[in-house]
């Protein structure tokens, strides 16, 4: 017998045991009403704003509005177009310019503003923290309540590499509880519902 097979042996040997089933938890999670509303003032309590629009069309109207100083957009979400191609560099180092980084997130949870970010190709997953502005783009009606709800929901495939929950623009209280919108990553996030 290896040292390792006697060390797993001991160790499955010393697991307790127990004759007693665990108890099932059936604990009833808040639900809302609302959920776009919900999760627009969840969002807003931390930093970010959330927005209803119909097409893609409208979306990039929004973009020419509200982000007129974005000379820099990268986008990974198909149809919006940015201004530099995120698959031309294999250094994420190139992307600390980005002005305004335009994502595609899988839901939102109405219970804190956040939502589920995944991508399969994740190489330049720093496109989430040094872009100066960020907007998530969800489907509408992919809102859930809770967290306990979105954990039900994340998955992971054979191609996805990497998943966050994102909620608002980056922030910090750690010096004298006074926050900072801003201080480690995008000043700035918008979620856009279409």
């Amino acid at each position: 017998m290896s040292s390792r097979e006697a060390i797993l042996k001991a160790i499955k040997a010393a697991k307790p045991y127990s004759e007693n089933a665990l108890p099932e938890v059936n604990i009833l999670h808040t639900t809302y009403d609302d959920l776009d509303a919900k999760f627009a003032s969840s969002l807003a309590s931390v930093g970010g704003n959330a927005v209803q629009l119909e097409s893609v069309s409208a979306v990039q109207a929004y973009i020419k509005e509200h982000y007129k100083d974005a000379s820099v957009i990268v986008s990974t979400v198909s149809g919006l177009e940015g201004t530099k191609e995120l698959g031309a560099t294999d250094d994420p180092h190139t992307l600390k310019d980005v002005d305004l980084a335009i994502i595609k997130g899988e839901f939102a949870v109405a219970e804190n503003g956040a939502v589920w970010v995944k991508e399969a190709d994740a190489r330049h997953r720093a496109l989430y923290f040094i872009a100066q502005k960020l907007m998530i783009v969800v489907p509408k009606g992919e809102v859930v309540h809770s967290m306990h709800e979105a954990y039900t929901r994340v998955s992971f495939g054979a191609k996805d590499i990497f998943g966050i929950f994102i909620s608002g623009p980056s922030k910090t209280a750690d010096i004298e509880q006074s926050l900072v919108i801003g201080a480690h990553g995008a000043t700035e996030a918008c979620v856009v519902f279409i």
